[in-house]
């Protein structure tokens, strides 16, 4: 079925065809992709959305970082580091990191299982639509990345105070980070809006 695209870039509609494997359609204004044939899409995105959700659990529920100095050994996790923000009556802070790292990821995938799930059964999940703009809007709120690198950093300039130790939960962390990103490069969602637009 053919569909109407704006180029991202230059605002020139297109009807684009469906493509072949691995064909792409690019603008003849300005040269920007317009779409891209993404193979097992479906699939692709919901295991990687379920592998995301494993690792999530993971990093938020087993031990982040443990320093020890001395006799003694302190063990952090991810929400560690947000209820101290609150301690410290850094609330505004805290309520950042909280989004970006818990609430804007853990809604994301959830979100996308609610929308994807479905479809591959040939069914639609009431509200399909309005959700899928969501997490589509929510996206560029996710900042996992910065986090960890904010957390590299940190165990430099505390790596000559104390021995940290990275826990489980800090490679689920940077794990999940990738496994996100080939998320979001898997969907397809010219072919999510197709399928949305045949059950209507």
């Amino acid at each position: 079925m053919d569909e109407w695209v704006a180029c991202h870039d230059c605002d020139l509609l297109y009807k684009i065809p469906s493509l072949p494997e691995n064909g792409r359609a690019m603008c003849s204004r300005c040269g920007a992709v317009l779409a891209r044939h993404k193979p097992d899409s479906l699939n692709r995105t919901i295991s990687l959305t379920i592998a995301g959700l494993v690792l999530f659990a993971v990093a938020n529920t087993l031990p982040f970082l443990a320093m020890k100095t001395g006799g003694m050994v302190q063990e952090t996790t991810l929400l560690t580091g947000v209820h101290e923000l609150y301690g410290q009556k850094m609330w505004m802070l805290a309520t950042v990191v909280l989004f970006t790292c818990v609430i804007a990821p853990l809604v994301g995938m959830l979100g996308m299982l609610y929308v994807l799930a479905p479809l591959k059964l040939n069914r639609t999940a009431p509200y399909t639509v309005g959700v899928f703009r969501f997490i589509k809007h929510l996206q560029p709120w996710g900042m996992m990345e910065v986090f960890l690198l904010g957390i590299l950093v940190a165990l430099v300039k505390l790596g000559k105070m104390a021995t940290i130790v990275p826990g489980l939960a800090l490679y689920s962390f940077g794990l999940l980070i990738f496994v996100l990103a080939a998320s979001t490069a898997t969907l397809d969602p010219h072919l999510i809006w197709e399928r949305l637009e045949k059950k209507q």
